[in-house]
């Protein structure tokens, strides 16, 4: 049951009809032309950082923390096999994949969490059945392409990563926007690095992977009146749940999920690997860039991978 001070937070960040009863992208309709034109305004250098991990199931992240949430494998179809009578000629290898949409970097869909019978904007959670979401699914993002701005938490506090099951604050993302020497602004993406991706840099191992779940730092719910009054379009960390693990208080679940998700309509992502960035960020002085993280338009789907890039 959501604590007095989920009900209290989550009160103020209600984004419901704010743009309008049928509304299914929430935050992502603050990102207007403007938004965009912002964003390319950033380019200076032509640098390119792709922001997800590899998509294999040997360097796959998923260890059954999440029941049915796969790492992708790969199988092919066919292997040089001819198109024409003429075996000298065109022959063609295809592959297939199978994968669960949410197993490495991806983004959430609207409609992956609910409660009290309801999704994003009083959709209801009904409205999810075995064919996939009616309502808030990932295909209603489209487009995304944003002013991106790396929020790097951790050496912001001095450290190359943060504690684990650290709770970051607002004044952490503060301190993180006044050393990146910009502002966050309507309809930006907003990129928060802990530094937890250096369990997957040494070794692959099951435990190295346990250790990259649980425990994590990760955002707190009073971040999520950060992300309202700024009116960030979407946020993505890198770390497995996005929010502090374990959770704040016993009695509430994924609270920063339901918070963004549900109540504000806030597109999130996890795993989005950043410490390249990062290190070139720290190196220039520049945290803002322009960043294409367009899902795929799964129909219906609770979610979506993404080869996030950010332009420089």
């Amino acid at each position: 049951m959501p604590s007095e001070r989920y009900i209290e937070i989550a009160s103020r960040i209600r984004n419901w009809g704010r743009w309008g009863d049928d509304d299914e992208r929430g935050t992502l309709n603050l990102i207007d032309a403007a938004a965009r034109r912002r964003a390319a305004g950033e380019m200076r250098t032509g640098k390119a950082f792709c922001l997800g991990l590899p998509l294999s199931e040997e360097e796959g992240i998923q260890i059954g923390l999440v029941p049915g949430r796969l790492n992708p494998t790969r199988t092919m179809v066919v292997v040089n096999s001819p198109l024409s009578d003429d075996p000298e000629w065109i022959c063609s290898s295809e592959d297939v994949v199978t994968m669960a949409l949410q197993a490495a970097t991806h983004w959430d869909a609207l409609a992956h969490v609910s409660y009290g019978g309801s999704l994003y904007n009083g959709h209801p959670a009904s409205s999810v059945t075995d064919a996939g979401a009616a309502r808030c699914g990932i295909d209603k993002v489209g487009t995304l392409v944003t002013r991106g701005v790396l929020l790097d938490v951790a050496r912001a506090t001095g450290k190359e990563f943060l504690d684990p099951g650290y709770p970051i604050a607002p004044d952490d993302l503060d301190a993180a926007v006044a050393m990146a020497g910009t502002e966050v602004q309507p309809g930006d993406a907003v990129l928060v690095r802990t530094g937890q991706m250096r369990h997957l840099r040494s070794e692959r191992s099951r435990e190295a992977l346990f250790d990259y779940a649980f425990p994590a730092p990760g955002l707190t719910m009073a971040t999520a009146l950060w992300m309202r009054d700024h009116d960030v379009a979407a946020v993505a960390t890198d770390t497995l749940s996005l929010e502090v693990v374990p959770c704040e208080e016993e009695s509430t679940y994924l609270p920063v999920h339901l918070l963004h998700l549900v109540e504000m309509g806030l597109t999130q992502g996890q795993n989005f690997d950043l410490d390249a960035l990062a290190e070139d960020c720290a190196l220039d002085g520049a945290y803002a860039f322009l960043l294409d993280a367009t899902p795929l338009p799964f129909t219906g789907g609770l979610g979506s991978p993404v080869q996030p890039v950010a332009l420089k």
